[in-house]
């Protein structure tokens, strides 16, 4: 007997290859032991379905979508930075603000000063954002320490926050994040650190599950992220990039040789990137609340990238500076009305592609049979309304591992 099962729905599956949506009207979906155990239309259901499982729901004609994966965020971090963003609109660039000091490094004494705590605490509230919009898988960058002891706090806070909100969190190292002021002036130095002793280090007590950097302009070389990624690598971690965000620097290209999970913004990706990452299956996760926060007019390429088959996926690159946002369906609006995919190319990329950005396709993205039964449960009369409304209440209810969170 199964434990639960979902009826009255209309199931967006987001499998490959039939409707679009994987669209299956007037559908059910069982959970076992946390597994999706049986999906399909419910006239093919084998039986009654109050003989079939323990208890019955009944949707009332929603729609079932697979848990949403914000597989970019920076979630965890002391402080806010809102008056940077009055800054900006006085006129200053992000460019300008970093420079003088501001921007991420402007993060670090308070995240720093900040307990385990303290921080888990602050970022909770922000996971509740993602997860009161169906949120059921995120991933959270550390950087906000730029030391060993921080940076471990930061990741400790973040699997923390896998029970505080009934989620999944996958972790990411994102030590090549900025300069931090005792390094000031000396950039090798901290390289060789990061590489040599804090990858090690974070590696050995299993604190994280990737690698991550920013390589820009006012970020990191590509030269220096080779370094930091090989040491990730040796040490059994994944590789991602924030690449090709505020100029070229053929992060993607890099990102793509060492078979990243996924290049991240990309709106300065060249012809030569896109072939890269469509080579190597390298997903670019695209984040138009950083696009939107900063008011930029260069999108990512999306008309190159779809032809070549490169996966794409969408987050809400949650942060204190450029991306203050906790709203995956206002992800979803936005990556429609600026970059132009479609409200089923928006909403793979929020499920499907999220999950393939994180090595977890085989786990999570899909309703399929065998996969973790996480489902986001809305009051829509079609997919395409989780891309159209801004602000309304959609979701009706969020199942992780088989359980109403």
């Amino acid at each position: 007997m199964w434990d639960t099962l979902w009826v009255d729905a209309n199931l967006a599956t987001m499998r490959e290859g039939g409707a679009p949506y994987g669209a299956i009207e007037r559908g059910a979906v069982a959970a076992k032991d946390g597994k999706i155990a049986w999906v399909g239309y419910a006239a093919d259901l084998p039986g009654h379905p109050g003989d079939l499982a323990r208890e019955v729901r009944r949707c009332e004609n929603a729609w079932i979508t697979p848990g949403f994966v914000d597989c970019h965020t920076h979630l965890v971090f002391g402080g806010n930075r809102a008056r940077e963003f009055e800054m900006r609109l006085q006129g200053k660039s992000y460019e300008e603000i970093a420079r003088a000091g501001g921007g991420i490094v402007s993060t670090v004494a308070a995240t720093r000063s900040a307990s385990k705590e303290e921080l888990t605490a602050s970022a909770a509230k922000r996971l509740a954002g993602l997860t009161r919009e169906g949120v059921t898988t995120v991933e959270i960058k550390s950087g906000y320490g730029l030391d060993l002891e921080t940076e471990i706090k930061m990741l400790e806070a973040a699997g923390d926050l896998a029970k505080i909100g009934n989620v999944r969190v996958k972790r990411t190292f994102l030590g090549l994040h900025a300069l931090p002021p005792e390094f000031k002036d000396d950039r090798a130095a901290y390289v060789q650190l990061v590489a040599d002793v804090m990858i090690p280090a974070i590696a050995s007590e299993g604190l994280a599950d990737a690698v991550d950097a920013f390589c820009e302009n006012i970020g990191f070389t590509a030269d220096e992220v080779d370094y930091v990624f090989s040491a990730a690598l040796e040490n059994g971690l994944a590789v991602k990039l924030h690449a090709e965000q505020l100029s070229n620097q053929h992060g993607a290209e890099l990102a793509a040789r060492y078979g990243a999970l996924s290049a991240d913004h990309l709106e300065h990706l060249d012809d030569a990137g896109v072939a890269a990452m469509a080579a190597n299956g390298t997903v670019a996760v695209l984040l138009p609340g950083a696009f939107y926060f900063l008011r930029e007019t260069k999108s990512p390429p999306i008309d190159k990238m779809r032809p070549a088959g490169v996966r794409m996926a969408v987050a809400s690159d949650c942060n204190p500076g450029t991306s203050p946002m906790t709203s995956p369906l206002a992800a979803l609006n936005m990556a429609c009305t600026f970059f132009r995919l479609t409200p089923e190319e928006a909403l793979a990329g929020i499920t499907r592609e999220g999950a393939r950005a994180l090595g977890m396709l085989d786990d999570v993205g899909t309703l399929e049979v065998g996969k973790a039964c996480d489902l986001a449960v809305w009051d829509v009369g079609s997919p395409a309304e989780l891309s159209y409304w801004l602000g309304a209440p959609l979701m009706r209810e969020r199942v992780v591992a088989g359980g109403v969170a």
